[in-house]
């Protein structure tokens, strides 16, 4: 089983920064991609951005120039550090892991974090 544990999420200030990190923990033989998906009330979940571990990354349009992912592979963590905070960024914010391989077999799995509220202030 592999955990994701997410931290640094909080009330902020419009233009403030916060930055939020998530640990994979458990039985991890690799993971292909982390990143960071966001919901908001009566809103879908979309994905904020994510990186593979070679580190090419995707970013939400209205995120570029403000959000920088970043990944330590060899702790099995992604961070997320957002800058120029806005109120349409408040969501609750997940982690996920994909195509993740818990031993050198071929199957790969889902995780998501159990999400942490960012809320922006006008």
């Amino acid at each position: 089983q592999v955990h994701l544990a997410e931290s640094g999420g909080g009330l902020v200030q419009f233009g403030g920064s916060l930055r939020l990190s998530c640990a994979a923990s458990g039985s991890i033989f690799s993971i292909y991609v982390m990143g960071w998906y966001r919901q908001a009330p009566g809103k879908q979940r979309e994905l904020v951005a994510d990186m593979t571990s070679g580190g090419s990354t995707n970013y939400l349009d209205s995120v570029k120039g403000r959000f920088t992912i970043s990944r330590d592979n060899a702790k099995n963590m992604v961070y997320l550090q957002m800058n120029s905070l806005k109120p349409e960024d408040t969501a609750v914010y997940y982690c996920n892991a994909n195509r993740v391989r818990i031993d050198s077999r071929p199957y790969e799995y889902v995780y998501w974090g159990q999400g942490t509220q960012v809320t922006v202030s006008s």
